[in-house]
């Protein structure tokens, strides 16, 4: 795992060796290919956990040596196998890049609110290959297919729960109903607590690694895992407000789940398209794989076009109920429309079925016959034709 390019195990042997001589490793236990399986003694694990702890990586329980009570002989018990497997699991990774070689941790426990610890096989952190944080479950199809849903099920609740110094407003709402939690953002709830964020909706992703099996067994549990969990790692329908036009999925409550072989992993490599996502088809890349396309992207995308189209619908309609003018037969404009409906203008408009130039027009003339009139009122009367006024007729008379 350390050196997963190296050709030749020699310099890895040496060190092992150098390292027994100090009383630091021993060997476990040789498989069937004739390859030893070292572990930490336990003045060793003191050793790493000095080394490594102030860094924030956790060592793995120590692994106590075991005898056979009759014959006294050294016991080597399946966990060998399984722990082979994760080990190999974790080396495929990081020689496709996935994880650093300090970026892996295994048996790491995720305690439930009934007090059950539902421990993961080895968790992956890799943000600069797109993975911020995976857990990862090895299955030697040694467990029940359920067994894994019921597995799938713990992370899932995991992933729901409060920390304890939740705010009190939260906790009650959380305990008045059995979906609130949906509604509290991920960044308040217990698993933020220890992990980082996804760069992805939904909850951490798990995969499912099986190993040392058949084609067919895989294909079994695999079907058992979409059918059973899938409450657990199926996206909803989104609450939108336009049903029709949005076809993307909800995945902010649920748990990606991937599955793929530790053969698969070894022929092609951790980096190739050996990976498939529940709900999908086909083989994908790991990242592509946790990537949603069919998501809250989408859902923004197809909001954004219902809500455009929705907007063009009404001005269409709108435009359609636009009155028109009796008299020169032009549209109204909206400030005309909008002054024969208000109640505040529509008792001085005027003739509601003449547009704006036309009511305009009509006022113009009004205003004209209204001056017209006011003039006429004003002016001094004139005289008409008829007798001369007496005053005229008596100069006259002085005059001659």
């Amino acid at each position: 795992m350390t050196r997963p390019d190296n050709q030749h195990d020699k310099l890895v042997r040496d060190n092992l060796l150098d390292l027994e001589d100090h009383h630091l490793v021993r060997i476990e236990t040789v498989r069937e290919d004739q390859r030893q399986v070292w572990v930490l003694t336990k003045r060793g694990h003191g050793e790493a956990k000095k080394l490594l702890e102030p860094k924030g990586i956790r060592v793995s329980a120590l692994r106590e040596k075991k005898y056979d009570p009759v014959t006294g002989k050294l016991l080597g018990t399946s966990y060998d196998d399984h722990a082979a497997a994760v080990t190999s699991t974790a080396a495929e990774l990081h020689r496709a890049g996935i994880g650093h070689r300090l970026g892996f941790q295994t048996e790491i426990g995720h305690r439930l609110a009934d007090g059950y610890v539902q421990r993961a096989d080895l968790v992956v952190r890799a943000p600069e290959a797109g993975v911020p944080v995976m857990l990862l479950e090895i299955d030697r199809r040694t467990e029940d297919a359920h067994e894994l849903v019921a597995k799938l099920r713990r992370y899932w609740e995991w992933g729901r729960r409060l920390p304890k110094d939740a705010a009190k407003r939260t906790v009650d709402l959380v305990r008045s109903r059995l979906d609130a939690i949906e509604h509290v953002d991920h960044e308040q709830r217990l698993w933020r607590r220890f992990y980082p964020p996804t760069g992805r909706e939904g909850l951490i992703p798990v995969a499912f690694v099986f190993a040392d099996t058949t084609e067919a067994k895989v294909a079994n549990t695999v079907a058992a895992l979409e059918e059973a969990g899938r409450c657990y790692w199926a996206p909803r329908r989104y609450d939108a407000l336009y049903p029709k036009a949005v076809t993307a999925r909800d995945y902010r409550q649920a748990v990606p789940v991937v599955v793929t072989t530790l053969e698969h992993l070894q022929e092609h490599g951790a980096g190739a398209a050996v990976w498939r996502r529940l709900g999908r088809d086909s083989e994908q890349t790991l990242t592509a794989a946790l990537d949603n396309p069919d998501g809250h992207a989408l859902y923004r995308a197809q909001e954004a076009r219902a809500d455009a189209e929705e907007e063009r619908r009404h001005a269409a309609e709108r435009e359609a109920r636009r009155p028109v003018c009796k008299r020169c037969g032009r549209k109204f404009t909206d400030q005309r429309w909008e002054e024969i409906t208000a109640h505040r203008t529509a008792w001085k408009a005027g003739d509601v079925s003449v547009c704006g130039t036309c009511h305009a027009d009509d006022v113009a003339r009004e205003e004209a016959a209204a001056e017209a009139a006011r003039l006429q009122a004003a002016a001094p009367p004139e005289l008409e034709d008829g007798p001369e006024p007496d005053r005229v007729r008596g100069w006259f008379r002085r005059r001659t």
